[in-house]
């Protein structure tokens, strides 16, 4: 009787059968990543030097201020209810571009509802002047201190043409106060 050798397999190293079947899915996958992160480099680079932007891109949805913007005129109306694209709502708010600001160096007097007749009036003096203001031409609306926004949900904002401030002119012409943190009465 003859025995047979049994069968010895010759032992596996695993690490070279891990590698001949799964490193080029490695290497393969490595080269996917690099590629997506060139693509994405080169759309954000073109879109941020204005070349083409997605329709629903907007310059608020990115985190652009107002201010980051370049002073273009516009065509300011009255809004005294609801929403707008660009108008004066009150001495110290306006819709800008679809965003609502508050002027956030003044406080003019209150014209929804006034408290006194003295205060409706001027209040409505305060808007017309603002409304005169911004139709005058260019103009920025620059951040103002730490906050961005207020309990409405109005941005915070200093307007600006050039180096002098819209609300400032308010105050210089007896139509709002200087902001100082809280509310007076103009009665």
């Amino acid at each position: 009787m003859s025995f047979k050798k049994p069968f010895r397999a010759e032992p596996v190293r695993l690490g070279s059968v891990y590698k001949a079947r799964f490193g080029r899915q490695r290497q393969h996958r490595t080269v996917q990543t690099i590629f997506y992160a060139v693509v994405a480099f080169a759309v954000g680079a073109i879109i941020s030097a204005g070349i083409i932007a997605p329709p629903s891109l907007s310059l608020h949805s990115l985190g652009i201020t107002q201010s980051d913007q370049p002073a273009q005129a516009r065509n300011f109306g009255f809004c005294h209810a609801g929403g707008g694209t660009n108008c004066v709502v009150d001495g110290d708010t306006i819709w800008m571009d679809g965003t609502k600001i508050r002027v956030a160096d003044i406080d003019a007097p209150e014209t929804h509802p006034p408290r006194c007749p003295h205060e409706a009036e001027l209040g409505n003096r305060a808007t017309d002047r603002l409304h005169e203001l911004v139709n005058q031409g260019p103009f920025t609306a620059e951040p103002s201190g730490s906050r961005d926004g207020d309990r409405y949900g109005r941005k915070l904002r200093v307007l600006m043409r050039g180096s002098q401030s819209l609300g400032g002119i308010l105050v210089q012409e007896g139509l709002a106060r200087p902001w100082d943190g809280s509310r007076h009465p103009w009665c």
